[in-house]
């Protein structure tokens, strides 16, 4: 590790190279796991209710399971499969059947390949930087799945925070107190305004995986880190949100996922936390 540190002209391509499979597999997680997920509360429900079993096939596991065409279900090639490069060659069509090959994939592989970089830059190629492609991973699939189906797995959340807090023991990047700290501010912020508006209003404002995401946030950026997530989540989503609705021709009471911004917000406070509120400081005067 310490010899790519030595030579980013290496490490940074060896990393953005990683970045590419990885995200090659970010997208498998994001279109797989939902699937296997209802498939299993189906298959719970009917046990619970005793209803009788029927002839319901497993969706494709995320790790076994060759990748294939979700139209025609050609099995790809090893040549259909290189990151970026074939879904370009192919021009963005299935080669046996033709049918439209969805950008979210380069694009999700570009994405993860510029977030590996940016995570060594920023960390180094040791355990910091490590971990910090962890994290970055969990939130792009959690973003990911969540923009498609406005889920955020328990699955996913819960080992993000996790992680977050057995990094903390050795202090990688906060005390561990601190990532305690975050994790119940993270949970109880956004659950407390939950609770109220449900009240006021008896409708539900957001879904409970948000809840889960902030408190994994916590365990990674500490007390001083949710503040600034949530200000800067909820701007970006109600401009982002506000644009897209009007693009859609949809009203405001139409559900829009939160967890991407929450899973960018984070992911910025992770790098830039203590830069962003000494500028802010320095702004307001008070510093």
């Amino acid at each position: 590790m310490s010899f790519l540190d030595q030579n980013p002209g290496l490490g940074y391509p060896v990393a953005a190279g990683f970045g590419l499979l990885i995200g090659s597999f970010l997208n498998v997680v994001i279109l797989r796991l939902p699937r296997r997920l209802e498939w299993e509360w189906k298959r719970d429900s009917r046990e619970m209710l005793g209803e009788p079993e029927l002839y319901d096939p497993p969706p494709p596991g995320i790790v076994v399971e060759r990748s294939h065409c979700p139209h025609c279900k050609h099995q790809l090639s090893w040549f259909e499969n290189i990151p970026v490069l074939s879904w370009a060659a192919l021009r963005g069509r299935c080669r046996s059947c033709h049918a439209p090959i969805s950008i979210q994939y380069p694009l999700v592989e570009l994405l993860t390949s510029l977030v590996f970089v940016a995570c060594v830059w920023r960390f180094g190629f040791g355990w910091q930087g490590f971990g910090a492609i962890l994290f970055s991973c969990f939130l792009v699939a959690l973003a990911g799945i969540d923009l498609k189906t406005q889920l955020l797995p328990d699955q996913l959340t819960l080992p993000l925070l996790w992680l977050g807090l057995i990094a903390s023991i050795d202090g990688l990047y906060l005390p561990s107190k601190r990532a305690v700290v975050g994790v119940i501010v993270g949970y109880l912020s956004l659950w407390s305004v939950w609770w109220l508006f449900k009240q006021l209003t008896g409708k539900e404002g957001m879904g409970h995986g948000d809840f889960k995401l902030l408190a994994a946030l916590g365990a990674w950026v500490g007390l001083q880190g949710i503040l600034p997530t949530i200000l800067l989540s909820s701007v970006v989503g109600a401009i982002v949100g506000s644009v897209w609705l009007a693009a859609k021709g949809q009203d405001r009471a139409t559900p829009i996922p939160f967890g991407p911004y929450l899973a960018v917000a984070g992911w910025i406070v992770f790098f830039w936390g203590a830069q962003l509120t000494g500028a802010y400081l320095h702004l307001a005067g008070l510093r």
